[in-house]
């Protein structure tokens, strides 16, 4: 399933995401440019700038349609099978690990100064998926805004520094050990 996912991210209708992802898959953040992104998607440097003032913000929507697609099984699935597969997914997804491998300091505004777009989405759609879960009583009482915020907070923990933690547990057991986490913490 991961794979088909992520072939779906191709072809949305945007070339040029579509050719900064590919770029950014070829040379990683810090060596493309927007030149290269214009002659990928065969369009003038101009049509870019118009858009994006420079590769950061670029890589920013980019990253934003990437995660939200990989996020919206929070729309039809249980708030903790979903935060779990979304940290498994983002986990292999080939744009992230490249970015985590070649460019992590593109994370840390993210992570320690502000949310961006990609999280304004994501907790959106986990407060959602909290809130359905309310109403159907598989999911306690409380703020789901607050709640959605916890689960991100959590998930996204897992998905940055699970790694650290290999050896001897496997990936496998610390997904197990996340859904197990969020199952007390969300369960009524």
């Amino acid at each position: 399933m991961t794979s088909i996912r992520h072939n779906t991210t191709m072809g949305n209708g945007d070339p040029v995401l579509d050719a900064a992802r590919e770029m950014v898959l070829a040379v990683g953040v810090r060596r493309t440019t927007l030149t290269d992104v214009a002659r990928r998607a065969g369009l003038s440097r101009m049509t870019i700038y118009r858009r994006w003032p420079d590769v950061r913000g670029l890589v920013a929507d980019l990253m934003t349609r990437e995660w939200v697609l990989v996020a919206s099984r929070f729309a039809t699935e249980d708030p903790v099978t979903a935060a779990v597969g979304v940290v498994r997914e983002l986990r292999d997804h080939p744009l992230w690990r490249k970015i985590v491998e070649v460019d992590p300091e593109l994370l840390l505004p993210y992570l320690l100064q502000r949310r961006g777009s990609s999280h304004e989405a994501m907790l959106t759609l986990v407060e959602s998926a909290i809130a359905r879960g309310q109403t159907l009583g598989t999911v306690r009482p409380g703020d789901p805004g607050t709640l959605a915020r916890a689960v991100l907070l959590t998930a996204q923990s897992f998905l940055l520094s699970g790694p650290t933690m290999l050896g001897p547990l496997t990936q496998d057991d610390l997904d197990a050990e996340l859904a197990t986490l969020l199952e007390r913490y969300l369960r009524p």
